[in-house]
């Protein structure tokens, strides 16, 4: 049966974004924020920025193309302004003046270009080169519309606003003997015209102007990553790289002079090592950390609140649907799998298999899941309890899919080998090989069973290629454009994803087939580490 003859009951018409999973903390920093006394927050994963509300849990997302700048009211999420920039490579630093009414960027551009613009009107103020070496973050100070400094590789710069120019002084040392310029990657402010800047050595310089009159040494053993404070009470929370002890952490609350501090040992069920983001509010410290989880920490108790969860490094290879409920699985280069549940938008469970994963499926009943791994092997999990039920290793490369049959005897385990193996799971975990098909030519991209679970097709409504899918392709697709392809467990629907990103992030497009080749678009906006949830609106009947 091809595309074209499927006869839907009722026409998909549309996919609405419904909620993201996942926060991006790898790779960047200052990025988790609260908003409204605390009640929401705000953070962003792939190109989106999210609203999270800490009592309802609901949420809304803003999406933005680059490089430009987008300004939205945090509440509509609507966009108030959308800034043109020239900053050819990126934005890497944003920061508003302490009325609100100026913006400045930095750009990832080779000239790291600082702009102050009147972001109301659209308008540029100034602009200036901003060093020859990377910019990391640049911020106004608290008080000031017109002061703000800038730190980056081996170099900090005090920046003043005057009418249409903009000015700036280097960093003194001359006033510490000894001391050397280092790479800084934050910055935070104190009162009587006081900076705190925090280097890749762990240290925490302290500038009376734009002189140096003070080093904390190793206030992390790490990097600093990120500062945040307040000129309420002066009280500074730094966030780096430090592994959990008795006298310190990656979380760290300062006195206004930086000479006393406690740390807070983040209690998540895992080694909490690298934070980088924080944000404080009334009795609480917002953290983004390197494991991308967002937590709330609460400064008398130091009680931990996991916020939002997500995979950490590289992208998301597997995704798999329970056959009959609102949760699915995913399986990801950090080695972990993990059960997310769509109504109540969170994650339920997780386990670490050591190596990363590939490609995973469910069993038709549910109550199973058969994960395939990059150096070969595969697993069986129990999926109440992400127990293992069984594993094998039968290829040394990687598993590309992998599926059970509609009775649930068999599994079928395709490879980058050519072949695919299949295993009676009627006789027991140890998982005995009773079958192979090889000299398959090319290796096994996706593969389905038949009905009566007696057939393998290579080619399927789960595949990117054969005659089943052939309606997916337009006249001038590449081979390589359309990545994946699903078909829903009613078997009425097909939905197919294509790539056209470069590196980490990819710009996807969801597309939906129905009665007569008729389809339906819908952009989103995809990182490697992320998982986006898309609601289907449905024709009336």
């Amino acid at each position: 049966m091809v595309l074209t003859s499927l006869t839907l009951m009722t026409s998909p018409q549309d996919l609405v974004l419904e909620l993201v999973f996942g926060y991006r903390g790898n790779d960047c920093r200052n990025n988790v924020h609260y908003l409204n006394e605390g009640a929401d927050i705000i953070y962003h994963t792939a190109s989106v920025g999210i609203v999270l509300n800490l009592t309802t849990c609901d949420t809304g997302d803003m999406s933005a193309t680059s490089p430009s700048i987008h300004v939205w009211d945090a509440m509509t999420k609507q966009t108030l302004s959308v800034l043109r920039c020239f900053h050819s490579g990126g934005v890497c630093s944003v920061s508003f003046s302490a009325t609100g009414k100026l913006l400045m960027s930095v750009g990832l551009d080779p000239e790291h270009t600082v702009t102050i613009w009147k972001w109301q009107e659209g308008a540029k103020v100034a602009s200036r080169i901003g060093h020859t070496q990377r910019i990391f973050v640049a911020e106004f100070r608290p008080d000031s519309d017109t002061h703000f400094v800038s730190v980056g590789i081996k170099h900090v710069r005090f920046w003043t606003l005057a009418g249409r120019a903009l000015l700036s002084k280097k960093g003194v040392l001359s006033a510490i003997e000894d001391a050397r310029m280092q790479t800084m990657l934050s910055v935070a402010f104190g009162a009587n015209n006081l900076t705190f800047t925090g280097t890749i050595s762990g240290d925490v310089c302290v500038w009376k102007e734009h002189i140096l009159v003070r080093i904390v040494a190793k206030a992390h053993t790490g990097p600093v990553f990120t500062m945040y404070t307040t000129l309420r009470d002066g009280l500074i929370v730094t966030g780096g790289k430090e592994r959990p002890s008795k006298e310190g952490g990656a979380l760290k609350l300062w006195d206004q002079e930086l000479k006393r501090c406690r740390a807070f040992r983040l209690e998540t069920g895992q080694i909490i090592d690298c934070v980088r983001s924080v944000c404080r509010g009334k009795g609480k410290i917002l953290v983004g950390t390197r494991n991308a989880e967002i937590i709330e920490v609460g400064e008398k108790n130091a009680a931990c609140n996991i916020l939002v969860n997500g995979h950490m490094d590289g992208p998301i290879w597997g995704l798999g649907t329970h056959p009959s409920r609102d949760v699915f699985l995913s399986a990801a280069e950090d080695g972990t799998v993990r059960l997310w549940d769509v109504p109540e938008k969170k994650m339920l469970n997780k386990v670490n298999l050591g190596h990363p994963a590939r490609t995973i499926s469910y069993s038709p009943e549910g109550d199973m899941v058969a994960i395939g791994m990059k150096n070969g092997e595969f697993i069986i999990l129990l999926v109440a309890s992400l127990k293992i039920w069984g594993k094998k290793r039968d290829r040394r490369s990687p598993i590309q899919d992998i599926r059970f049959s509609p009775n649930s005897r068999y599994l079928a385990v395709g490879s980058t080998e050519s072949a695919v193996d299949f295993y009676d799971l009627t006789l027991g975990p140890q998982l005995n090989r009773i079958n192979c098909c090889r000299d398959i030519p090319s290796f096994v991209m996706q593969m389905d069973f038949s009905a009566d679970s007696a057939y393998v097709q290579v080619q399927t409504v789960r595949s990117v290629l054969g005659d089943e899918v052939v309606g997916i392709w337009s006249r001038n697709t590449d081979k390589a454009d359309v990545t994946c392809a699903c078909v829903s467990h009613s078997g009425l629907n097909i939905v197919t994803g294509d790539d056209f990103g470069m590196a980490d992030w990819t710009l996807q497009r969801l597309t939906v087939a129905s009665r007569g080749t008729k389809w339906y678009y819908e952009r989103g906006w995809t990182g490697a580490s992320c998982l986006f949830v898309w609601r289907c609106v449905h024709a009336p009947h």
